[in-house]
């Protein structure tokens, strides 16, 4: 008897049978038709707005499809609410994290199946404790479960949200760019964790934009653009080269296109900016038409040093210099006033109104400059709108668009239209390409290059090491809520920064050079 009849293969995991989706204005998602097979982890790669995440809302019961079919483990289904992708074992990781900042991390992992007592069937409070610090335990998380996710940092959310996730006992699991705000040990904890669910049958799609992430685990890649699949194929037979040029359809041959630029006068100078326990004396210059990079560990205290300059974290000491005059910025307004603009590190929460059209998000701050004893002048700030999402090609199908149905790349172009509307003197930018695709980030940092080069200064903290090495003229490394340690561009390693942000040499803060030719050769 033939071995091959009497024992078929089985069906794959997952087969979802040409599948689409349109939304006011936009085919997002066009006749696809996607494998996954019984524990395998499956890159799903492309540039944002590509589909990739309407197609994984479709699956997850978030969104129906106008045409196609699911099928998992060769039976049809129907996933018509998040509810029921649940029930199915269908889980998703979303990049945008769905927790409640007001509840415990053990509430928010077992939230609506909290486990009840016999009698009277109040919530056992105990053993949804116990099983909560369990899930945790099965990440390595030293996180308590009794502490409010509000109080937590955006890393230690992501991987409460993965906790959350596993808990389903899920048999397939997508990962929407999961690492995005994880520190590298963090990562490599929840790569081992996908490699050991693998091993144990269960199937993961992983949406990344990190292309060393996909190599280092995907057994296969499937790249979508413009809604559709334009291709699937094993890791071994591709390169990151030609998984960029499937995802945008062109060589991409500049990601870090940085302009040769003289960085002038100090127009930023900060001595000593003390706030325990985030801050506990940090210093910093920075000079005109100069990008800045500041690098560290999650938790160094760069978005609080950020946050400091700003005007939205008081200090207890320090002092600040604009242009060589000692300011106090105590709001944000007053660092708007003083020409300070500040892109923040969660777009969504922080930097955006998501109900408000692209029109109103990026006028926002135009609106008292462009007034005439009292009258609004809608035609210019229309006009000024107009050529800003023109400049940073915005892709939207007006500017009557509401925010919340732009891609992450396009939000965040959005929120730095903001701050070029105001024409800043200084930028800051935290973690600027955080979730955005490889031809987004390029166009950023071309941005940013363009911006030095007509004098803006910029700050860019990153955790992406090669987006640091890459468009710095100067990088600043953290550690422990002072600045570790200084390089040049011509200095700076990836090894070089790592090792001054775990402190594994000694790395006291040197003096920061008032040469330029010494910090930038």
């Amino acid at each position: 008897m033939d071995n091959n009849l009497s024992n078929p293969d089985p069906p794959p995991r997952l087969r979802m049978v040409n599948i689409s989706k349109s939304f006011p204005g936009v085919l997002a998602v066009r006749d696809v038709t996607l494998e996954v097979r019984s524990g395998e982890i499956l890159a799903l790669a492309g540039e944002n707005g590509a589909g990739k995440t309407t197609l994984m809302n479709v699956l997850t019961g978030v969104v129906l499809p106008d045409a196609g079919e699911i099928y998992l483990d060769g039976e049809k289904v129907v996933v018509d609410s998040p509810r029921r992708a649940l029930e199915l074992g269908i889980t998703m990781i979303h990049q945008e994290l769905a927790l409640i900042s007001q509840l415990s991390v053990g509430q928010n992992i077992f939230l609506g199946r909290e486990p009840r007592r016999k009698l009277r069937g109040w919530v056992d409070w105990p053993r949804l404790n116990q099983q909560a610090r369990g899930e945790l335990d099965r990440l390595g998380l030293d996180i308590p479960v009794d502490a409010l996710i509000g109080d937590l940092s955006i890393a230690q959310r992501q991987l409460v949200e993965i906790a959350k996730a596993l808990s389903y006992q899920a048999r397939l699991i997508v990962l929407d760019e999961p690492t995005s705000a994880l520190t590298e040990k963090e990562a490599n904890t929840l790569f081992g964790l996908m490699r050991s669910l693998r091993s144990q049958g269960v199937s993961l799609i992983y949406i990344s934009h990190r292309m060393e992430e996909i190599f280092q685990l995907a057994d296969r890649v499937a790249v979508m653009r413009d809604g559709q699949l334009v291709g699937v194929a094993p890791v071994e037979d591709l390169t990151p080269g030609r998984v960029v040029r499937m995802m945008v359809g062109r060589e991409l041959r500049e990601l870090f296109p940085k302009e040769k630029t003289t960085p002038g006068e100090i127009v930023l100078r900060a001595s000593n900016l003390t706030s325990p326990p985030q801050l506990l004396g940090a210093s910093l210059e920075l000079r005109r038409g100069e990008i800045l990079g500041l690098g560290g560990l999650v938790g160094s205290g760069r978005t609080n040093l950020a946050q400091a300059l700003f005007g939205a974290l008081p200090l207890e000491a320090g002092e600040i210099m604009l242009d060589g005059k000692r300011v106090e910025i105590r709001s944000p307004r007053q660092a708007i006033q003083m020409g300070i603009g500040f892109v923040p590190e969660d777009r969504k929460s922080d930097g955006l109104f998501l109900g408000q059209s692209v029109r109103s998000n990026t006028a926002v701050g135009l609106l008292r400059r462009l007034s005439v004893f009292g009258f609004v002048l809608f035609r210019r700030i229309e006009q000024r709108v107009r050529d800003l999402v023109s400049r940073l090609n915005i892709r939207t199908p007006s500017i009557s668009q509401r925010v919340r149905n732009l891609s992450g790349g396009n939000q965040q172009k959005v929120v730095i239209a903001r701050w070029l509307a105001l024409d800043p003197k200084i930028l800051i930018l935290d973690e600027p390409t955080r979730g955005v695709d490889v031809a987004a980030k390029a166009e950023i940092h071309a941005l940013m290059s363009d911006l030095a080069a007509r004098g803006v200064a910029i700050l860019m903290i990153s955790s992406e090491l090669p987006e640091v090495l890459g468009v710095s003229d100067r990088i600043l490394v953290m550690r422990e809520g002072r600045v570790a340690a200084e390089f040049n561009r011509a200095q700076a390693s990836q090894d070089a920064i790592m090792q001054a942000a775990t402190g594994q040499v000694d790395t006291d803060t040197p003096p920061l050079s008032t040469n330029p030719e010494e910090a930038h050769p």
